[in-house]
């Protein structure tokens, strides 16, 4: 076979954390990127040591070897979509913006983690600041709840109505689009608004039926790693997260039938796959 003639993979370069426990991080995005027809690749940001139950202990690369690993990926291989996810400091943070910059990335999707679902406390002290008005500017898409969209505005939202004030101030931050997920507000539907920065920007809304589970570790690194794989498949932005919210839907409902570890468990990544 002659080499271009070769076919070529979509492929999609996280930017995030390892979590030991393997339900979310840099574990999850490569699982959601593979299992929706993906070549993934990643640089680490962090390491943590965690289960279904805590994060016991965090560990930032030296921000030189994440400048290494995200130069070295990008000067091999294509990249058609980025997922950034946790960076824990601003210096990571600003090398991630750097590179952003310096190789002109495209479709990139960053999922502002703030908080892990045990509680622990994933960005540090100051951090905030910096991923507002170094990264969000140059992000296709932020991807916050509602605890990360209450600590980005510095108020409370309730209800649908703050929701959607909150999508346009946070459109307001630079970033290409907003998506603000709903899912902590324990109504009998997830409601999540999307908004993409023009000149009239217009609100998408995506509902799903709420599934009763416990397993739900690594939902927003999914949804965030599964709109990121769509927008390297061409998909554009509204039909990038509609498809990628039907994924993370029936990943939800096919994880909630199974139990690991003793606290809240993954989704089910390959469930179109198996059982």
């Amino acid at each position: 076979m002659q080499e271009n003639s070769k076919q070529s993979y979509d492929s999609v370069l996280t930017i995030a954390t390892s979590d030991s426990g393997g339900g979310a991080g840099v574990q999850a995005d490569l699982k959601t990127i593979s299992a929706l027809g993906c070549y993934g690749m990643s640089a680490f940001a962090a390491l943590t040591a965690q289960n279904t139950q805590e994060v016991r202990d965090i560990h930032e690369v030296p921000p030189q070897f994440l400048r290494d690993q995200i130069d070295v990926v990008v000067e091999d291989f294509e990249v058609d979509a980025v997922k950034i996810g946790m960076l824990f400091t601003g210096e990571l943070m600003q090398v991630v913006a750097d590179c952003i910059e310096k190789h002109n990335l495209k479709n990139v999707v960053l999922d502002p983690v703030m908080v892990s679902q045990s509680g622990a406390q994933l960005i540090k002290d100051g951090a905030i600041a910096v991923i507002r008005e170094t990264l969000f500017p140059l992000a296709d898409l932020i991807t916050p709840n509602i605890p990360e969209a209450e600590r980005l505005l510095g108020r409370e939202l309730e209800g649908e109505e703050q929701m959607k004030e909150a999508v346009y101030d946070l459109l307001d931050t630079g970033t290409g689009g907003v998506l603000l997920k709903g899912g902590h507000f324990k109504e009998e539907q997830s409601i999540d608004y999307l908004s993409i920065a023009d000149e009239n920007p217009e609100l998408h809304q995506f509902k799903a039926k709420r599934i009763e589970t416990d397993n739900t570790h690594g939902t927003g690194c999914t949804l965030s790693s599964a709109i990121a794989a769509y927008l390297a498949k061409g998909y554009p932005m509204p039909k990038a997260v509609e498809q990628a919210k039907l994924y993370i839907t029936q990943a939800i409902a096919a994880g909630s039938q199974y139990r690991i570890g003793g606290g809240g468990g993954p989704l089910h990544h390959f469930h179109q796959f198996w059982n």
